[in-house]
C-alpha cells in the first residue's frame, strides 16, 4: 500500500476504463421514474440502475412558483441540496416548526429521518436545485403530519405533466 494510506490496488478493466470509467449523463436524459413527493418533480441522473453507482444518488428537483411539497423524510439517507435558481424555504421538525431559506449558490444539508417540507418561496420563478443523497437509490417516506404551510399550487415539470 502506498504511503498516502489509500488502497490503490483497483484492477484496471479489460477495456482500460473505456466503458466502465467516467460517464457523462446529458441533462436532457434524466430519469423521472424515481421516488416522488407531492409538489415537486425529482429526476435521477446518477444511481445504480443508470450508471452502477454503489453509494450515491444524484439528480435534479424542480418546484413551480408558490408550490409546497408534502411533509416527508428520506430514511437513513443524508441529502444535500444545491440551489441553482430561485428561493428555497425549508421547514423541518416533528411539526415542521423550524424554517430557513436558501438562494442560488447555497447548499442545504438534510440529516437522516428529519421530517421536512420544501417550499418555493418565489411567487414567479421556478425553484431549480441539484440533489445528492448518500445511497444509490432514492428513499422517500411521505408523512401524514399537518404541515405548517399547506401544499398548494402543485404543478409538475416533466415530459408527462406539462406546465
Amino acid at each position: 500500500m502506498p504511503h498516502d494510506g489509500h488502497d490503490h490496488s483497483h484492477e484496471t478493466p479489460p477495456d482500460g476504463w473505456k466503458n466502465s470509467g467516467v460517464q457523462v449523463i446529458p441533462g436532457d436524459s434524466l430519469d423521472t421514474n424515481t421516488a416522488q413527493s407531492p409538489g415537486m418533480n425529482r429526476a435521477a441522473a446518477i444511481n445504480f440502475a443508470r450508471v452502477g453507482a454503489q453509494k450515491i444518488w444524484a439528480g435534479t428537483v424542480h418546484i413551480h412558483a408558490n408550490a409546497k411539497t408534502g411533509a416527508h423524510h428520506h430514511g437513513a439517507l443524508e441529502s444535500v441540496i444545491y440551489v441553482l435558481k430561485g428561493r428555497a424555504r425549508m421547514r423541518w421538525g416533528e411539526k415542521l416548526e423550524f424554517v430557513a431559506e436558501a438562494g442560488p449558490g447555497d447548499f442545504i444539508f438534510v440529516p437522516p429521518y428529519v421530517p421536512h417540507q420544501e417550499i418555493n418561496a418565489s411567487t414567479d420563478e421556478t425553484l431549480e436545485c441539484v440533489l445528492v443523497r448518500s445511497d444509490n437509490e432514492a428513499v422517500v417516506v411521505n408523512l401524514d403530519i399537518e404541515p405548517v404551510e399547506k401544499p398548494e399550487n402543485v404543478a409538475w415539470i416533466d415530459p408527462i405533466h406539462r406546465a
